[in-house]
Parts: structure tokens; sequence; C-alpha cells
């Protein structure tokens, strides 16, 4: 590959190098502790504006038959994310918006205006029968501009009203703002939080994920879950050999605060994901870039990536056997995943058009 050339001040704190041009408008944010000091550098040039672009959903309910993926239906209030994770395999999903999957994705973000109402409506057909609905597993649903705009918060209120059982997962401690909606409905078995945590190194994570909260506040919000009563588990992914080294101190970090389930996938780079990723590595880590790739590649059949469903997830070859080896070692000397979760869908009440809840 050839050498990037890309000041650092001109990506601060994003994870893409590169983006189409186009205008921002003012980004006023509250401040807020994700657990990063503040950055203090004199002169240096400020990370690119948010833009929010409203949509008017249609639907909101996915579903999939995936046979490697643990639910069968999932809800994002958000397309595209600012916590700006290079690695973020949701990140072709703006390629058919006509928006790049670099910058774009992570400053031009898609908020789903009406979505607790289209929710509502589609809990409301007498054809659907409830399930465990996966809450942003594309795209962060407490990513910073969740803030202000309180989607995700509209969507649980939809959910508590109607006693339907959900799961998140969040790389983000703005979880915390909503204890009191997720906290009663977990004592109902109708509620989960997964927290990722892909490494406790800050010094990578602010550079993997540039505007994610920091690991030890991402642990913070794991204690404060479980000590509400709400089932929390940590998520491991992205593992990236020669970067992601420490599974084993990070699961005993999140076990020590309450977390006991895990989970972890290897990384995938999928479309645009391969360049946007070896940019990144060139332009962090340029003497181990073409290591990292190498490993990437024996987990993937000799390419960047396979998107079969049997190896997608956890890859082949020797090294995603040793990555997978050192999890299950690990969670079973630490404790891990000895008992599953069971959500109770029997409490379910189907809402009318109204917003008032009905007998199932």
């Amino acid at each position: 590959m050839a050498d990037i050339h890309i000041p650092i001040d001109a990506i601060k704190g994003r994870g893409a190098a590169t983006r189409h041009p186009h205008r921002f408008e003012r980004d006023a944010r509250e401040a807020f502790d994700d657990g990063w000091e503040p950055d203090r550098e004199a002169g240096a040039a400020p990370p690119p504006r948010t833009e929010v672009i409203w949509e008017e959903a249609r639907s909101v309910i996915s579903t999939n038959d995936s046979p490697d993926i643990y639910f069968d239906r999932g809800l994002n209030p958000y397309r595209g994310c600012e916590h700006g994770c290079i690695y973020c395999y949701a990140r072709p999903t703006h390629s058919y918006l006509n928006l790049s999957p670099g910058l774009d994705f992570e400053t031009r973000i898609i908020a789903k205006r009406n979505v607790a109402q289209v929710l509502r409506r589609e809990l409301s057909r007498r054809s659907y029968q409830p399930g465990m609905l996966a809450i942003g597993a594309a795209t962060d649903c407490y990513q910073p501009v969740e803030r202000e705009l309180r989607l995700t918060r509209s969507v649980l209120e939809v959910l508590d009203a109607t006693s339907h059982p959900f799961s998140l997962v969040t790389k983000n401690s703005g979880v915390e703002r909503d204890l009191d909606l997720i906290a009663p409905m977990a004592a109902r078995k109708l509620a989960a939080v997964y927290v990722t945590i892909t490494t406790l190194d800050a010094g990578l994570t602010r550079k993997l994920e540039p505007r994610a909260a920091a690991p030890h506040r991402r642990l913070r919000a794991i204690r404060t879950l479980a000590d509400a009563g709400i089932p929390v588990g940590v998520s491991l992914a992205p593992q990236i050999p020669f970067l992601t080294d420490d599974m084993e101190q990070v699961m005993e970090a999140a076990w020590e605060a309450g977390a006991r389930s895990a989970f972890y996938h290897v990384l995938r780079l999928p479309w645009e994901v391969a360049p946007l990723f070896r940019q990144w590595l060139e332009q962090h880590y340029p003497q181990r870039a073409e290591r990292v790739m190498a490993r990437v590649q024996d987990m993937r059949g000799g390419k960047d990536y396979d998107a079969d469903f049997a190896t997608r997830m956890k890859g082949s070859g020797p090294w995603a056997e040793l990555i997978g080896q050192r999890f299950r070692k690990a969670a079973s000397r630490i404790g891990f995943n000895r008992e599953r979760f069971e959500f109770d869908t029997s409490q379910f009440r189907r809402p009318s058009l109204d917003g008032q809840a009905s007998l199932f």
C-alpha cells in the first residue's frame, strides 16, 4: 500500500481519514462524562462536526434468518454512528444512501424521527408475535446525538408500555441515563444490556473508537447496570490480531464490574471497510500493518473478508482457533456464560394505535 500522508490534526477525534466535501450544521453538545479528558492541544484543528439528517421511517423492525446471529429481529434508531469505530461493519450501509462509508458515516447521522410511532404501529399488528428485540446491533443506540434526540429512550418507553423484551449493546456510558426504564423491565425478565469493551488500552481505544467512552468508563457503566439488577454482559468484538491482545484482562475486569455473560467476534472487513481499515493501519500503526492484515487474511481463507455464515463471525484457520481457545478457557476459568438469561414474552400487551396497551 502507498504511504498515507494525512496530518493527524485533520482526523482528530474521528476514525476515518477521508471524506467527500459537504456542509455541516452547528454541533452544540452538553457536557457529558465519557471518561476522556477534554482536549487541550493548542492550535489543533477541531474535529469535523456532526450533521443530523431527519428521516421519516416507514418501518423500524428488521428481521433476519442468519444462522450465526442470536436474534431474529432488530431495531436501530440511527444510521451512521458518531463513535467513528474504524472497523464498523455497518459503514457500507451509507453507500446505499449515496454517502461515504468514511467520514460521512460518522458525521452525517440519519435519525429516524418517528421511530417510536412506527414501532408502536408495528407492535399493534395482529400478526405480530413477540420476541426479543435487539436494539443498536448495527449502529450504537447511545451514540452522542442520543443525548439530545432521545430516540432510543422513546423506543424503550414503547417497549416498557407494552412489556416487550429487548436487549441492547453499546459502547457508551449514556445508557445509565435510562436506568429508570431498563432496571424495572430487567426485574420482569424483559431487558438485558451488553457493553462492548474491545481493549483496556486507552491509547488504542482513542484511535480505534475515537468518540466512544473510555474503557474505564465502560467498566463503570457495567458496575452501575449490574448494581441496578440488570443482566449485563460484555462484548469483546472485534478481536484484531496484534492490536487487541488483552482479551483475558478485559474479561477479568468486566467480571469484577458485574458482567456475567460474554461473547466475541473477530474483525470483519466487508466491502469498503477493508480499504478504510488498511488506511487507518498505515496512519496509526504502519510498523505492524502488514502483520495485522496477514493474520486477518489467515482467518479469511486468504481474503480480507469472507461472508460465509459458517465462518464470518469467528473466522477459520489456526489464528481463529487460537482466539476461540483463549476465549473459551478464560470464560470457563472466570465463570462467564454459566447461566442463560431467558426473556419473558408472555407479558406482552399489544398496543392500540392511540398508544394504549391491550391484552395479548
